[in-house]
């Protein structure tokens, strides 16, 4: 720390000349960055703030206005105090103007009774100043250190945080941008001191810019992020009150630092879970498309940790409920945290398994059963610690259905990988379309739990069902699409209200004789009669298959 006008007036030098301090004795503590001599009444020009000015006073302006703005400069231009020399102008006592004047505005003024050597003051100051800037640049080159340390060994949130607290003396807290505590330090204080109505405080302390202190609180804040996005800040917990003289606040560096290092840890830590999803990803993208062979398939996967050969192999795959369409980016961001999701499921779960993204829409899983393993308990633990962490991470707010689970057949052999995986795609694009909920006892979806729509997707490709699609509903596409209407919705709607046209006009939100025209439009153009079963359900099921032709 820089000294502080009370220092400089205990310096040797200066006690020689019997300072008295006849105005501003409430405000000693403010910093002195410099000493200055001078020996003229315009000072504008010369000062930077911080100053310690030394005069004899010879220059001063003789009338009460002129030296009223004298004093009004140098407080303008953030002077840390004036310092009068009697001898050469005043004799035993300062004019009663320049005192008044000194006082309110709260600037330090100090006659010295007896001579000293100015040079002498300046050349003791100074050695005060350099001294605290190298003292500076050595605790920050300790802080440095310590933090680039913890950053080459991966150190986890806690351990940075404990070494900020343990450098500045005081507790510390690390919460996120809702204001919830993720992780703190509490230097020794008891944790119901530091951490009880902790959101509440928090809200209440708002500093300007990314690092500021709160005199109110007497807490150092900083914001923790990296790239533009921020998602947590930094708190140092210190008793209320202001910096002395303006100054930055001693621990802003560390804190600032420490917050790097939680920032660059996040980023280092989703870094090497992307590139062992990417991974991940290859070996699955290799088994789906044969570019991989059954050895280096099991190979690869050993080589990561996931054992494959000997095991019981079941294809899971993971489909979030339909929702709005976000932008390309977000979309992307949104399933590599939902492939993360998945991961921390298995993890949680101690399974065994290869994770990754399989298209733009799904996560594919290949899990690795042992011989003690019962393969429902292990599927039921992992979809319920999925749908756990998807509804703490918010991925079901406002009452949306947790993700899809979709599992094919377990295989016992690694070259037949590929068609688990594949049956559980095949199930997981007909479960999107089955109503959340509903009987169904289990947490996950198999190929007997989708029933005709899994018929369906299973044929889609199939150019028979493609023809039956057309046949039965060609000619209402075509109209829509050349009429820019809904009819096929209003048939679907129909259709899936059991064929009860009230609850269908409600479900449209249409009064009955505008649905009741619609459906006999449907009726002309297609040439049926919705009044017959069996022309409902073929169109049923064309409605169905459509799906999964479209799919």
């Amino acid at each position: 720390m820089l000294p502080t006008v009370a220092r400089v007036l205990d310096l040797e030098v200066m006690r020689r000349g019997l300072p008295l301090v006849v105005a501003g004795g409430d405000h000693l503590e403010r910093p002195v960055r410099w000493v200055h001599v001078i020996e003229l009444p315009d000072v504008a020009g010369m000062l930077r703030g911080g100053e310690l000015v030394l005069t004899t006073g010879i220059a001063l302006p003789e009338d009460r206005d002129g030296l009223s703005r004298y004093v009004r400069d140098l407080d303008e231009l953030g002077v840390a105090g004036l310092v009068v020399e009697y001898g050469r102008r005043y004799l035993d006592a300062l004019p009663r103007a320049l005192v008044h004047a000194a006082e309110q505005r709260g600037l330090p003024l100090v006659a010295l009774r007896r001579e000293v050597r100015f040079v002498a003051v300046t050349e003791a100051v100074h050695a005060l100043v350099v001294n605290a800037q190298l003292e500076q640049l050595r605790i920050s080159e300790s802080v440095h250190q310590v933090f680039n340390e913890l950053v080459v060994e991966g150190a986890e949130p806690p351990e940075v945080i404990r070494q900020v607290a343990r450098m500045a003396g005081a507790p510390v807290v690390l919460e996120n941008l809702a204001h919830q505590v993720l992780a703190h330090d509490t230097a020794g204080r008891p944790e119901a001191e530091v951490l009880e109505d902790w959101e509440r405080r928090s809200r209440g302390v708002r500093p300007s810019g990314r690092t500021g202190h709160d005199p109110r609180s007497g807490w150092l804040v900083t914001a923790v992020g990296a790239r533009g996005q921020d998602w947590g800040r930094l708190v140092l917990v210190q008793e209320p009150g202001p910096l002395p003289g303006g100054e930055p606040h001693p621990h802003a560096m560390l804190l600032e630092r420490g917050a790097s290092a939680l920032a660059l840890n996040r980023l280092v830590v989703r870094d090497r879970e992307s590139l062992e999803r990417q991974t991940h990803r290859t070996l699955l993208s290799g088994i789906l498309t044969h570019a991989l062979t059954v050895s280096e398939v099991a190979l690869r996967a050993q080589a990561l940790g996931v054992p494959l050969e000997g095991r019981r192999l079941v294809g899971v795959v993971l489909r979030r409920r339909h929702g709005p369409i976000p932008a390309a980016l977000e979309a992307q961001a949104r399933l590599r945290d939902f492939t993360e999701l998945a991961a921390g499921a298995v993890r949680a779960c101690g399974l065994s398994a290869l994770v990754g993204s399989l298209d733009d829409e799904g996560v594919g899983l290949l899990i690795a059963l042992g011989a003690q393993q019962d393969e429902h308990a292990a599927l039921d633990s992992f979809s319920a610690a999925l749908r756990r962490m998807s509804a703490e991470a918010g991925w079901a707010e406002g009452g949306a259905a947790g993700p899809v689970v979709a599992v094919g057949s377990s295989v016992g052999a690694v070259r037949d990988a590929r068609r688990t995986l594949l049956e559980a795609t095949q199930v997981a694009d007909a479960a999107l379309h089955d109503a959340p909920g509903g009987a169904r006892a289990a947490s996950y979806y198999r190929l007997p739990d989708v029933r005709l729509r899994g018929l369906l997707h299973l044929l889609r490709d199939d150019a028979r069902l493609q023809t039956y699609v057309e046949r039965e509903l060609g000619p209402l596409l075509a109209h829509d699409a050349e009429h820019n209407g809904q009819l096929v919705q209003m048939l679907r709607i129909y259709l899936e209200q059991g064929r009860n046209k009230s609850a269908a006009a409600d479900a449209a939100h249409l009064s009955r004789p505008s649905f009741y025209d619609r459906l006999h439009k449907v009726e002309r153009i297609l040439g049926v009669d919705l009044d017959q079963v069996e022309s409902c359900l073929s169109l049923h099921v064309a409605l169905l298959a459509l799906d999964a032709v479209r799919r």
